[in-house]
Protein backbone atom coordinates (compact mmCIF):
# COMPACT_ATOMS: atom_id res chain seq x y z
CA UNK A 1 0.00 0.00 0.00
CA UNK A 2 1.45 3.25 -0.97
CA UNK A 3 1.68 5.63 1.66
CA UNK A 4 1.04 9.29 1.50
CA UNK A 5 3.79 12.15 2.54
CA UNK A 6 3.10 14.33 5.17
CA UNK A 7 3.52 17.30 2.91
CA UNK A 8 1.87 15.77 0.07
CA UNK A 9 -1.32 15.92 2.62
CA UNK A 10 -0.84 19.72 3.90
CA UNK A 11 -0.74 20.68 0.25
CA UNK A 12 -3.35 18.52 -0.67
CA UNK A 13 -5.55 20.40 1.90
CA UNK A 14 -4.45 23.49 1.05
CA UNK A 15 -4.69 23.73 -2.21
CA UNK A 16 -7.86 23.08 -1.58
CA UNK A 17 -8.80 25.68 0.79
CA UNK A 18 -7.38 27.89 -1.59
CA UNK A 19 -9.82 26.44 -4.87
CA UNK A 20 -13.09 26.72 -2.12
CA UNK A 21 -12.06 30.22 -1.23
CA UNK A 22 -11.09 31.45 -5.01
CA UNK A 23 -14.81 30.01 -6.27
CA UNK A 24 -16.72 31.53 -3.33
CA UNK A 25 -14.78 34.91 -3.64
CA UNK A 26 -15.19 34.83 -7.71
CA UNK A 27 -19.02 33.67 -7.44
CA UNK A 28 -19.66 36.65 -4.80
CA UNK A 29 -17.75 38.93 -7.38
CA UNK A 30 -20.42 37.61 -10.15
CA UNK A 31 -23.19 37.93 -7.79
CA UNK A 32 -22.52 41.50 -7.26
CA UNK A 33 -21.80 42.26 -10.80
CA UNK A 34 -24.79 40.68 -12.11
CA UNK A 35 -27.15 41.87 -9.43
CA UNK A 36 -25.96 45.56 -10.71
CA UNK A 37 -26.92 44.43 -14.39
CA UNK A 38 -30.14 42.97 -13.57
CA UNK A 39 -31.31 46.10 -11.58
CA UNK A 40 -30.22 48.17 -14.78
CA UNK A 41 -31.84 46.16 -16.66
CA UNK A 42 -34.97 45.56 -14.49
CA UNK A 43 -34.85 49.40 -13.91
CA UNK A 44 -34.97 49.89 -17.50
CA UNK A 45 -38.37 47.61 -18.06
CA UNK A 46 -39.62 49.30 -15.24
CA UNK A 47 -38.70 52.69 -16.72
CA UNK A 48 -40.72 51.72 -20.05
CA UNK A 49 -44.32 51.56 -17.89
CA UNK A 50 -43.08 55.44 -17.08
CA UNK A 51 -42.94 56.06 -20.37
CA UNK A 52 -45.98 54.57 -21.86
CA UNK A 53 -47.87 56.84 -18.95
CA UNK A 54 -45.89 60.00 -20.10
CA UNK A 55 -46.71 59.60 -24.13
CA UNK A 56 -49.95 59.17 -22.91
CA UNK A 57 -49.98 62.02 -20.93
CA UNK A 58 -48.49 64.33 -23.56
CA UNK A 59 -51.11 62.97 -26.03
CA UNK A 60 -54.18 64.04 -23.86
CA UNK A 61 -52.21 67.39 -23.34
CA UNK A 62 -51.62 68.42 -26.84
CA UNK A 63 -55.28 67.10 -27.92
CA UNK A 64 -56.47 69.94 -25.57
CA UNK A 65 -53.75 72.44 -26.44
CA UNK A 66 -52.95 71.80 -29.82
CA UNK A 67 -50.02 74.43 -29.59
CA UNK A 68 -47.78 72.68 -26.94
CA UNK A 69 -44.77 71.72 -27.51
CA UNK A 70 -43.93 67.96 -29.02
CA UNK A 71 -40.58 68.16 -27.39
CA UNK A 72 -41.40 65.58 -24.17
CA UNK A 73 -43.31 63.50 -26.48
CA UNK A 74 -40.79 62.87 -28.64
CA UNK A 75 -38.22 62.76 -26.16
CA UNK A 76 -40.09 59.57 -24.45
CA UNK A 77 -41.02 58.45 -27.36
CA UNK A 78 -37.55 57.98 -28.81
CA UNK A 79 -36.35 56.81 -25.07
CA UNK A 80 -39.16 53.84 -25.19
CA UNK A 81 -37.84 52.49 -28.48
CA UNK A 82 -34.56 52.56 -27.74
CA UNK A 83 -35.16 50.47 -24.53
CA UNK A 84 -36.90 48.66 -26.34
CA UNK A 85 -34.71 47.21 -28.69
CA UNK A 86 -32.05 47.41 -25.84
CA UNK A 87 -33.92 44.63 -24.24
CA UNK A 88 -34.75 42.94 -26.73
CA UNK A 89 -31.41 42.76 -28.66
CA UNK A 90 -28.84 43.74 -26.15
CA UNK A 91 -27.07 46.30 -26.01
CA UNK A 92 -22.87 46.61 -25.00
CA UNK A 93 -22.99 50.39 -24.27
CA UNK A 94 -24.74 49.54 -21.17
CA UNK A 95 -23.31 46.21 -20.49
CA UNK A 96 -26.69 44.30 -20.87
CA UNK A 97 -27.38 41.29 -22.77
CA UNK A 98 -30.42 40.10 -25.02
CA UNK A 99 -33.55 38.66 -23.50
CA UNK A 100 -32.24 35.98 -21.41
CA UNK A 101 -35.02 33.68 -21.74
CA UNK A 102 -37.76 32.45 -24.30
CA UNK A 103 -40.64 33.29 -22.16
CA UNK A 104 -38.97 37.31 -21.68
CA UNK A 105 -38.37 36.98 -25.36
CA UNK A 106 -41.91 36.27 -26.48
CA UNK A 107 -43.14 39.17 -23.71
CA UNK A 108 -40.85 41.63 -25.84
CA UNK A 109 -42.50 40.70 -29.11
CA UNK A 110 -45.74 41.01 -27.47
CA UNK A 111 -44.32 44.54 -26.34
CA UNK A 112 -43.36 45.44 -29.54
CA UNK A 113 -46.12 44.70 -31.24
CA UNK A 114 -48.53 46.44 -28.96
CA UNK A 115 -45.79 49.57 -29.63
CA UNK A 116 -46.15 49.52 -33.03
CA UNK A 117 -49.60 49.89 -33.07
CA UNK A 118 -49.58 52.55 -30.28
CA UNK A 119 -46.06 53.76 -32.13
CA UNK A 120 -48.82 54.14 -34.62
CA UNK A 121 -51.37 56.26 -33.33
CA UNK A 122 -48.65 58.52 -32.35
CA UNK A 123 -47.44 59.00 -35.67
CA UNK A 124 -51.16 59.43 -36.89
CA UNK A 125 -52.08 61.88 -34.76
CA UNK A 126 -48.96 64.18 -34.70
CA UNK A 127 -49.59 64.43 -38.84
CA UNK A 128 -52.97 65.49 -37.99
CA UNK A 129 -52.47 68.11 -35.28
CA UNK A 130 -49.74 69.61 -37.44
CA UNK A 131 -51.97 69.87 -40.63
CA UNK A 132 -54.47 71.30 -38.38
CA UNK A 133 -57.72 69.79 -40.16
CA UNK A 134 -60.74 70.35 -38.99
CA UNK A 135 -62.45 68.04 -40.96
CA UNK A 136 -60.06 65.03 -39.13
CA UNK A 137 -60.97 65.89 -35.65
CA UNK A 138 -63.46 62.82 -35.46
CA UNK A 139 -60.59 60.55 -36.68
CA UNK A 140 -58.54 62.41 -34.14
CA UNK A 141 -60.82 61.42 -31.16
CA UNK A 142 -60.86 57.89 -32.24
CA UNK A 143 -57.00 58.08 -32.42
CA UNK A 144 -56.87 59.61 -28.87
CA UNK A 145 -59.45 56.70 -27.88
CA UNK A 146 -57.07 54.08 -29.32
CA UNK A 147 -54.17 55.33 -27.30
CA UNK A 148 -56.14 55.26 -24.32
CA UNK A 149 -57.50 51.80 -24.40
CA UNK A 150 -53.66 50.46 -25.63
CA UNK A 151 -52.02 52.81 -23.24
CA UNK A 152 -53.78 50.64 -20.68
CA UNK A 153 -52.80 47.02 -22.21
CA UNK A 154 -49.50 48.18 -23.34
CA UNK A 155 -49.05 49.20 -19.50
CA UNK A 156 -50.14 45.72 -18.48
CA UNK A 157 -47.77 43.56 -20.75
CA UNK A 158 -44.59 45.91 -19.59
CA UNK A 159 -45.62 45.07 -15.93
CA UNK A 160 -45.28 41.39 -16.93
CA UNK A 161 -42.17 41.96 -18.73
CA UNK A 162 -40.76 43.75 -15.55
CA UNK A 163 -42.01 40.90 -13.20
CA UNK A 164 -40.26 38.15 -15.62
CA UNK A 165 -37.17 40.32 -15.86
CA UNK A 166 -37.56 40.41 -11.68
CA UNK A 167 -38.12 36.69 -11.39
CA UNK A 168 -35.44 35.59 -13.63
CA UNK A 169 -32.81 37.75 -11.21
CA UNK A 170 -33.95 36.59 -8.09
CA UNK A 171 -33.64 32.88 -9.51
CA UNK A 172 -30.64 33.31 -10.66
CA UNK A 173 -29.49 34.82 -7.54
CA UNK A 174 -30.80 32.02 -5.10
CA UNK A 175 -28.78 29.32 -7.31
CA UNK A 176 -26.02 31.35 -7.07
CA UNK A 177 -26.69 31.44 -3.59
CA UNK A 178 -26.98 28.56 -3.31
CA UNK A 179 -23.33 27.55 -4.93
CA UNK A 180 -21.76 29.48 -2.40
CA UNK A 181 -23.69 27.51 0.24
CA UNK A 182 -22.25 24.51 -1.07
CA UNK A 183 -18.85 25.34 -1.18
CA UNK A 184 -18.58 26.91 2.10
CA UNK A 185 -20.23 23.53 3.44
CA UNK A 186 -17.05 21.88 1.64
CA UNK A 187 -14.94 24.41 3.25
CA UNK A 188 -16.50 22.85 6.70
CA UNK A 189 -15.96 19.48 5.75
CA UNK A 190 -12.30 20.29 5.17
CA UNK A 191 -12.09 21.36 7.84
CA UNK A 192 -12.89 18.78 9.61
CA UNK A 193 -11.42 16.80 7.50
CA UNK A 194 -8.11 18.13 7.97
CA UNK A 195 -8.46 18.24 11.30
CA UNK A 196 -8.93 14.36 11.21
CA UNK A 197 -5.32 14.41 9.09
CA UNK A 198 -3.21 16.27 11.43
CA UNK A 199 -4.84 14.12 14.12
CA UNK A 200 -4.06 11.37 12.31
CA UNK A 201 -0.52 12.24 12.08
CA UNK A 202 -0.33 13.59 15.47
CA UNK A 203 -1.17 10.19 16.87
CA UNK A 204 1.47 8.41 14.06
CA UNK A 205 4.06 10.32 15.25
CA UNK A 206 3.40 9.71 18.96
CA UNK A 207 3.42 6.16 18.20
CA UNK A 208 6.31 6.31 16.45
CA UNK A 209 8.31 7.96 19.66
CA UNK A 210 6.68 5.23 21.81
CA UNK A 211 7.47 2.28 19.78
CA UNK A 212 11.13 4.13 20.24
CA UNK A 213 11.39 4.48 23.84
CA UNK A 214 10.00 0.55 24.42
CA UNK A 215 13.49 -0.14 22.61
CA UNK A 216 15.72 2.01 24.94
CA UNK A 217 13.53 -0.29 27.78
CA UNK A 218 13.92 -3.54 26.51
CA UNK A 219 16.09 -6.08 28.59
CA UNK A 220 19.77 -5.33 26.79
CA UNK A 221 20.63 -9.22 27.21
CA UNK A 222 17.96 -10.18 24.73
CA UNK A 223 17.41 -8.89 21.36
CA UNK A 224 15.98 -6.19 20.35
CA UNK A 225 12.22 -6.04 18.78
CA UNK A 226 11.73 -3.80 15.19
CA UNK A 227 9.37 -1.52 15.36
CA UNK A 228 6.00 -2.23 13.22
CA UNK A 229 4.23 1.30 12.58
CA UNK A 230 1.46 1.99 9.46
CA UNK A 231 1.77 5.78 9.37
CA UNK A 232 3.29 8.82 6.57
CA UNK A 233 6.17 7.45 4.38
CA UNK A 234 8.51 10.23 5.92
CA UNK A 235 8.06 8.28 9.43
CA UNK A 236 8.02 5.23 7.71
CA UNK A 237 11.06 6.00 6.63
CA UNK A 238 12.37 6.79 9.67
CA UNK A 239 10.98 3.32 11.20
CA UNK A 240 12.98 1.21 8.32
CA UNK A 241 16.48 3.39 9.18
CA UNK A 242 16.08 2.40 12.89
CA UNK A 243 14.86 -0.88 11.76
CA UNK A 244 18.48 -1.58 9.68
CA UNK A 245 20.14 -0.45 12.86
CA UNK A 246 18.21 -2.92 15.23
CA UNK A 247 19.36 -5.39 12.87
CA UNK A 248 22.79 -4.85 13.02
CA UNK A 249 22.85 -4.92 16.69
CA UNK A 250 20.76 -7.74 16.90
CA UNK A 251 23.12 -9.59 14.13
CA UNK A 252 26.43 -8.51 16.37
CA UNK A 253 24.99 -9.86 19.53
CA UNK A 254 24.20 -13.15 18.09
CA UNK A 255 27.67 -13.55 16.56
CA UNK A 256 29.35 -12.20 19.71
CA UNK A 257 26.97 -14.90 21.51
CA UNK A 258 28.08 -17.62 19.23
CA UNK A 259 31.50 -16.54 19.38
CA UNK A 260 31.82 -16.84 23.20
CA UNK A 261 29.99 -19.85 23.74
CA UNK A 262 32.66 -21.94 21.28
CA UNK A 263 35.12 -20.23 22.68
CA UNK A 264 34.02 -21.22 26.40
CA UNK A 265 33.06 -24.89 24.45
CA UNK A 266 36.82 -25.32 22.99
CA UNK A 267 38.50 -24.05 26.24
CA UNK A 268 36.18 -26.71 28.30
CA UNK A 269 37.88 -29.51 25.40
CA UNK A 270 41.36 -28.25 26.40
CA UNK A 271 41.00 -28.86 29.31
CA UNK A 272 39.69 -32.23 29.04
CA UNK A 273 42.65 -32.87 26.68
CA UNK A 274 45.11 -31.23 29.36
CA UNK A 275 43.97 -34.00 31.72
CA UNK A 276 44.35 -36.73 29.45
CA UNK A 277 47.93 -35.37 28.88
CA UNK A 278 48.46 -35.54 32.72
CA UNK A 279 47.90 -38.98 32.69
CA UNK A 280 49.61 -39.88 30.16
CA UNK A 281 52.60 -37.83 31.60
CA UNK A 282 52.36 -39.64 34.64
CA UNK A 283 52.31 -43.48 33.10
CA UNK A 284 55.36 -42.21 31.38
CA UNK A 285 57.29 -40.76 33.75
CA UNK A 286 60.28 -43.65 32.68
CA UNK A 287 60.80 -42.29 29.12
CA UNK A 288 62.74 -39.23 29.22
CA UNK A 289 62.65 -38.30 25.32
CA UNK A 290 58.64 -38.87 25.66
CA UNK A 291 58.59 -36.99 28.49
CA UNK A 292 60.35 -34.27 26.84
CA UNK A 293 58.27 -34.11 23.87
CA UNK A 294 55.20 -34.36 25.83
CA UNK A 295 56.69 -31.37 27.62
CA UNK A 296 56.60 -29.82 24.26
CA UNK A 297 53.18 -30.76 23.34
CA UNK A 298 51.83 -30.12 26.68
CA UNK A 299 53.17 -26.22 26.44
CA UNK A 300 51.51 -26.14 22.88
CA UNK A 301 48.24 -27.20 24.51
CA UNK A 302 48.75 -24.77 26.96
CA UNK A 303 49.38 -21.98 24.84
CA UNK A 304 46.55 -22.60 22.36
CA UNK A 305 44.21 -22.49 25.96
CA UNK A 306 45.41 -18.95 26.37
CA UNK A 307 45.11 -17.74 23.25
CA UNK A 308 41.81 -19.05 23.06
CA UNK A 309 41.05 -17.54 26.63
CA UNK A 310 42.41 -14.44 25.48
CA UNK A 311 39.96 -14.61 22.47
CA UNK A 312 37.09 -15.02 24.55
CA UNK A 313 38.00 -11.64 26.61
CA UNK A 314 38.10 -10.24 23.93
CA UNK A 315 34.68 -11.59 22.61
CA UNK A 316 33.76 -11.05 26.34
CA UNK A 317 34.79 -7.19 26.13
CA UNK A 318 32.80 -6.61 22.64
CA UNK A 319 29.53 -7.95 24.23
CA UNK A 320 30.07 -5.49 27.36
CA UNK A 321 30.33 -2.64 24.61
CA UNK A 322 27.32 -3.66 22.60
CA UNK A 323 25.64 -3.98 26.40
CA UNK A 324 26.78 0.00 27.42
CA UNK A 325 25.96 1.01 23.87
CA UNK A 326 22.16 -0.24 24.68
CA UNK A 327 22.47 1.02 28.15
CA UNK A 328 23.53 4.44 27.04
CA UNK A 329 20.54 4.54 24.51
CA UNK A 330 18.64 3.51 27.70
CA UNK A 331 19.36 6.72 29.69
CA UNK A 332 19.61 9.35 27.05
Amino acid sequence: MKQNTISTKIKFIGILFIILMASIIATTMYLNEKNKKDALIINIAGKQRMLTQNISKNIFYIYHNKNSSYWELDTSTIEFIYNLNSLKDGNSLIGISKAPTDEIEKQLSKVEILWNNFHKNIVDFKEIIQNNDKDNNLALKNIVDSIHDTNTILLSQVDSLVSMYTTYSEQKSDFIRYIQYLFALFIVILMFYSFSQLKAMEENVKKFFDESKKIMEENSNELLTPIKIEAEKEIVEATDTINCFIDKINAAMIYSSNAIEQSNNASIKLEEITEEFDKIIDELTNSADISKQLNKSEDIVIQSQENLMNSTKKLQELKNELDKLMNSCKTK
